[in-house]
C-alpha cells in the first residue's frame, strides 16, 4: 500500500515538474520573440507580420507622421499589447484555461521586453539587410513555435483564427494570418518602400518557417493507447485536461490471452507529449502507437 502510494506521490510530482518546465518555456519563448524583433528587425526598419507588424506601422505613423516625441523609446509592445487585451477578453472562454493564462503571461513578457531592450543605434550587421532578416526571422520563429509548443501563444492572430474557427468550421489559423499579412504589406508598400516590403515578406516567410519546424499545430495523430489498467481517472484526465474525446473497446493479448483496453484519441502533433504523461502516470507500461499526418473530417476541434 506504501508502495503505490510513494508511487502516486512520485507520478504527481512528475507531472507538476513537466508543467512548470511547459510555463517556464512560453516565457523562453517570449525572451527570445522580443530579442528578435529589437536586435535584428526594428534596427533594419522592417516590420513583422500580424498584430506585431500593424503595431510597429502604428508606432512609425505616430513618430514620423505626427511628430510624437518617442525617438527614445519604442511603444510598438505597448501599442500591441492594448490591440491584445480585447482580443484575450474575448477569447477567454473559447480557449483552455492553461493556453489562457500563458498567452497573457508571453504577452505581457513581449511588452516589457520590447521596451526595456535597447535597440541599437546601428544595426548588427549595417551592411547586410538581407542578414538580418534571415537571423531575426529564425531567431523569432524559434521563440514562436516554442511557446505554441509549450502551451502557450503570444497573441495576435492565432488567437483571432482560433476564435474564427468556432465560428466557422471552414476558417483556418494559416489562411487568417495570411489575409492579415496580404493587408499590412500592402498598407506598408503604400506608407513606405518597395524594399522595406520585400525584406518584410522574407523576414516572415522564414519566421513561419521557423515555426512550423518548432511546432507542428497542423498535423493531425491518432494515437492507440493499449493498456491491462481500466483507470477511469486516467480517461477523465485526457478529457479534462487535452478536451479530446475517447474512444475505447476491449480486446485479448493473443500471446498472453490477458484481456487489454485499448483508448483511441485523435488529437494534434503539439498535444502528444502531454497525452504521453497522462497515460505514463496512470500506467507506465502502457503500448502506445502513434500515427501522423492523418485526415480528419467531422466535428474535430482544431486548435493552436
Amino acid at each position: 500500500m506504501e508502495t503505490a502510494l510513494q508511487k502516486f506521490k512520485d507520478m504527481e510530482k512528475s507531472w507538476k515538474w513537466y508543467q512548470i518546465n511547459r510555463f517556464f518555456g512560453a516565457l523562453a519563448g517570449a525572451v527570445i520573440y522580443s530579442l528578435g524583433i529589437n536586435l535584428f528587425i526594428v534596427p533594419v526598419a522592417l516590420y513583422s507580420g500580424g498584430i506585431m507588424g500593424f503595431s510597429q506601422v502604428l508606432r512609425t505613423l505616430l513618430i514620423q507622421y505626427l511628430d510624437l516625441p518617442l525617438q527614445n523609446f519604442d511603444i510598438a509592445g505597448v501599442i500591441y499589447y492594448l490591440i491584445n487585451v480585447p482580443i484575450l477578453l474575448l477569447s477567454m472562454k473559447r480557449i483552455g484555461r492553461r493556453f489562457f493564462i500563458k498567452t497573457v503571461m508571453c504577452v505581457t513578457t513581449v511588452t516589457i521586453l520590447l521596451s526595456v531592450i535597447p535597440i541599437p543605434a546601428q544595426p548588427i550587421l549595417p551592411d547586410d539587410t538581407l542578414a538580418c532578416c534571415v537571423i531575426g526571422g529564425i531567431i523569432c520563429g524559434l521563440g514562436m513555435g516554442l511557446a505554441l509548443k509549450s502551451g502557450g501563444s503570444l497573441g495576435g492572430m492565432d488567437i483571432v483564427g482560433m476564435m474564427l474557427i468556432k465560428w466557422r468550421k471552414n476558417f483556418r489559423v494559416g489562411r487568417v494570418n495570411l489575409v492579415t499579412n496580404i493587408i499590412l504589406y500592402s498598407i506598408c508598400m503604400f506608407l513606405f518602400d518597395i524594399p522595406t516590403v520585400i525584406y518584410s515578406l522574407i523576414y516572415a516567410s522564414l519566421s513561419s518557417f521557423a515555426i512550423d519546424k518548432v511546432h507542428a499545430q497542423t498535423i493531425n495523430v491518432e494515437v492507440r493507447i493499449i493498456t491491462k489498467m481500466q483507470d477511469e481517472e486516467m480517461e477523465k484526465e485526457i478529457f479534462s485536461e487535452l478536451e479530446r474525446g475517447v474512444t475505447k473497446w476491449e480486446a485479448i493479448g493473443a500471446y498472453t490471452d490477458e484481456s487489454v483496453h485499448i483508448l483511441f484519441v485523435l488529437i494534434s502533433k503539439y498535444e502528444l507529449s502531454q497525452l504521453k504523461n497522462i497515460v505514463h502516470k496512470y500506467d507506465p507500461h502502457a503500448f502506445i502507437v502513434v500515427n501522423e499526418g492523418v485526415n480528419v473530417v467531422g466535428n474535430y476541434k482544431t486548435r493552436l
